[in-house]
């Protein structure tokens, strides 16, 4: 498959794509300039909350983007890192970049290796021969692309991003985004460049939000991320982060999820929803 035949498999025809720009906020222009792909990763990483709920309710997480945007968009809800991607990359071919999905490893760190789990886009835009990494469902940002090239580095209004390559097994690079923290530089996720598909995400998808070794299926997330503050629920930890500090934390009680997922996530769910949710918590 050649890489134009490539951009349009995402069924980016079959994006609302007025209603995304508006539940995110983008009034730029629609062309596959960098500008507009800058303005465009930034205006969805910041407006779209990121969350595994579905998960927890035993809903099952469906891929096909008429699924995604009536959940992401009209419905006003979050997802996670597939959600998201399915439905930018319906946006990027809509306004003609050309990309390709690319499918990552969550690493934060850590020593073992991990199934490779995570949602990415590698896209150029018109007339610039670079190559941009676009991680639009981490749930933490970057707020623009970052170029995928051996020590870039990316300050996005003081959140710090840099990009390594080491070389894999048979020579195969392989691409690591760190981001700078309270503790210093983390490995955030490993990648290749080699292509991925829709049915590729679709399999992921499966393990993610079905095997017993997912913690997706253990317990509720939720992030929001801004230009100046980073919330995270993970069960009933609430934290803020700012770029490089921690700025706040706290227990929330079962009875307080509902407020806590409206007013800082911008998530709405019904109460037999919240009740399931929060009996899970009481039980934790």
């Amino acid at each position: 498959m050649n890489q134009a035949a490539a951009t349009r498999i995402w069924d980016g025809h079959r994006l609302d794509l007025d209603a995304y720009l508006d539940r995110i906020g983008y009034t730029g222009e629609r062309a596959p300039t960098l500008e507009a792909l800058r303005r465009l990763q930034r205006a969805h990483v910041t407006s779209i909350p990121f969350e595994n709920l579905d998960v927890i309710l035993g809903i099952p997480v469906e891929l096909d983007l008429a699924a995604v945007q009536d959940k992401l968009v009209h419905r006003r809800r979050g997802g996670y890192c597939f959600e998201h991607a399915v439905l930018f990359a319906a946006a990027l071919e809509r306004f003609g970049f050309e990309f390709t999905g690319l499918i990552g490893r969550v690493t934060l760190g850590a020593e073992k290796v991990l199934p490779a789990t995570h949602a990415l886009m590698g896209v150029r835009a018109d007339g610039d021969p670079r190559l941009w990494l676009c991680d639009v469902g981490f749930g933490r940002g970057p707020l623009e692309p970052v170029e995928i090239t051996d020590g870039a580095e990316a300050d996005f209004d003081g959140w710090r991003f840099r990009m390594e390559r080491r070389e894999g097994a048979l020579g195969v690079d392989e691409w690591w985004l760190h981001q700078y923290g309270a503790d210093g530089w983390v490995d955030r996720h490993t990648f290749t460049l080699h292509p991925s598909h829709p049915i590729d995400y679709v399999v992921a998808n499966h393990y993610v939000s079905t095997h017993q070794r997912s913690p997706f299926v253990k317990r509720p997330f939720a992030q929001r991320f801004g230009v100046t503050e980073h919330h995270r629920l993970d069960a009933t930890a609430l934290d803020t982060f700012g770029p490089q500090e921690l700025l706040a934390q706290r227990k929330i009680e079962p009875a307080e999820l509902g407020t806590v997922l409206a007013e800082t996530f911008g998530i709405e769910l019904s109460g037999e929803q919240l009740a399931h949710l929060a009996a899970g918590l009481d039980s934790a």
